[in-house]
């Protein structure tokens, strides 16, 4: 039994233990679980993401319930691959981010033999988790070019406070390759022909035109002010949703470095605005779009969040990616993944730049 502390960070220490004791049928115990939190204890998304987790590993599990600080969790092996299930149904019943269930699952791709289907109901769009947009055009994308073989698809968009979205994520068995990213004989290499792309999402609960389309407009305004908007393509949806909510995702990918399938895959980014049909577009593009500027400031090649996430595909894989800076979730992340084995650390290579790195695979 791994016992973990989870008075140092949020959510993502649970996601994380999850999806590697699934992996490596290790179980664990968090004590404190989100300590460092206003409302410490699961939350209904957390929640959702145990019970994932436990219907595909027949884990035994205590501690499971809205509150709750203290997470046992014994996943099962299964001695006959046939008998794990193909699909699974994750209702969150709240707006909790439904794309933070899914990042607890896209792991066991590397494990499991059959396909596996999970449809995953509550909020695709909310604040603090990356938008449905970033996970199907950010991070997917990335790690596709190093051998992970799933996708995603909107089947309805959720906004807080109600939710009611559908996100439908396929698995398929995959085998990585390290994850070498942005680093050209030791030193990180600039992201020098950028490609944008602006992905824009509203409820047409507004009668007064079309807010997604305005968003859009506004986001290809306030990165040309920047001059960062270069060869910008915009993509707009106009969504029927539970509550009104808008959603601004600005993704930037180096179009000098083409992707691939080998282990080799462009730089890429995203930055995400969310509001409601009644903010203004300026304000949510302008929050975008200084957050592009801000990163390519730094010359990395992907952005903060995304290299928190990375953090458990790092340890899976081995590879080294620079990131802009070591936040909290950074270091919390490594930490966690350590206690189960696994040779994951931070560490200043080239020119000083931080980098997360895992010069082992398993």
């Amino acid at each position: 039994m791994i016992d973990l502390d989870g008075s140092d960070g949020g959510g993502q220490l649970v996601r994380t233990a999850l999806s590697l004791s699934a992996l490596g049928g290790e179980p664990f115990r968090m004590e404190r679980v989100r300590g460092d939190r206003p409302n410490p204890g699961l939350k209904r998304q957390h929640l959702a993401c145990v019970e994932a987790v436990a219907a595909l590993t027949d884990a035994d599990v205590e501690g499971a319930a809205v509150g709750s600080e203290t997470l046992q969790f014994d996943p099962v092996v299964r001695p006959d691959a046939a008998a794990a299930p193909d699909e699974v149904a994750v209702d969150i019943g709240t707006a909790g981010s439904a794309t933070l269930v899914a990042d607890t699952l896209l792991p066991l791709a590397t494990r499991i033999d059959e396909p596996l289907h999970a449809r995953v109901t509550g909020g695709t769009d909310v604040r603090w988790s990356p938008s449905a947009d970033y996970l199907r055009r950010v991070k997917l994308p990335l790690l596709r070019a190093f051998g992970l073989d799933a996708d995603a698809s909107v089947e309805r968009r959720g906004f807080f406070p109600a939710g009611g979205g559908r996100l439908d994520l396929r698995l398929r068995p995959s085998s990585l390759a390290p994850i070498e990213l942005g680093l050209h004989d030791g030193v990180r290499a600039p992201v020098t022909d950028p490609r944008i792309a602006v992905y824009a999402a509203a409820a047409d609960d507004v009668a007064d035109g079309d807010p997604a389309g305005r968003l859009a407009d506004a986001a290809v305004t306030a990165l040309g002010d920047r001059d960062l908007a270069g060869n910008a393509t915009a993509t707009t949806a106009s969504v029927e949703a539970d509550s009104t909510g808008a959603v601004l995702t600005v993704v930037v990918a180096d179009a000098a470095v083409p992707g691939s399938t080998s282990g080799r895959a462009e730089p890429r980014a995203g930055f995400v605005a969310y509001g409601d049909t009644t903010d203004a577009p300026s304000s949510l593009a302008d929050t975008a779009a200084d957050a592009v500027e801000r990163w390519q400031a730094t010359d990395a090649p992907v952005d903060a969040n995304l290299g928190d996430q990375l953090v458990v595909w790092l340890a899976i894989a081995g590879g080294a990616v620079p990131i802009p800076r070591v936040t909290d979730h950074v270091r919390t992340n490594v930490e966690l993944v350590s206690a189960f084995g696994y040779d994951v650390a931070i560490e200043a290579r080239g020119d000083g730049i931080p980098s997360i790195v895992s010069p082992t695979r398993r």
